[in-house]
């Protein structure tokens, strides 16, 4: 892979880590919501943060010019990820076997990944995974 392609992957991905602490932000200050005001629950499933990325992706120029796709495969993941954690909590799974809330990326230890669906990435099989240091 060219350092070129390198850095381009690099900043596509800092973009969705970037999305993807927003969605936490977003479920923890729900969560809080929920907490101090039972009579007027909110929800945080995929729904509601598409609706969000499009104001960030209007709000900030330097996330627009990344791929809506991977942004939007970000939310879905990470609604998968707080979804199975809720699961296990509602289904009373020992704590050691629980797949724990969602948290934070932070850029050094997190290894960048980026997961394409089929549709605009040109992905034959439908779906693509970058990870650093793969060819």
């Amino acid at each position: 892979m060219s350092s070129s392609a390198r850095s381009a992957l690099l900043v596509e991905w800092d973009r969705c880590r970037w999305v993807w602490n927003q969605c936490v932000a977003q479920s923890r200050e729900t969560h809080r919501h929920n907490r101090e005001n039972p009579e007027d629950p909110r929800t945080c499933g995929p729904a509601q943060l598409d609706k969000l990325l499009t104001g960030w992706r209007a709000g900030h120029v330097w996330l627009r010019a990344g791929s809506s796709v991977a942004q939007q495969q970000v939310i879905r993941d990470f609604g998968a990820s707080r979804t199975k954690a809720l699961k296990d909590v509602r289904e009373r799974v020992p704590q050691r076997w629980r797949a724990g809330m969602p948290r934070f990326k932070k850029r050094s230890p997190a290894e960048p990944t980026l997961n394409y669906t089929g549709a605009g990435s040109g992905c034959v099989t439908g779906c693509c995974t970058w990870r650093a240091g793969s060819r």
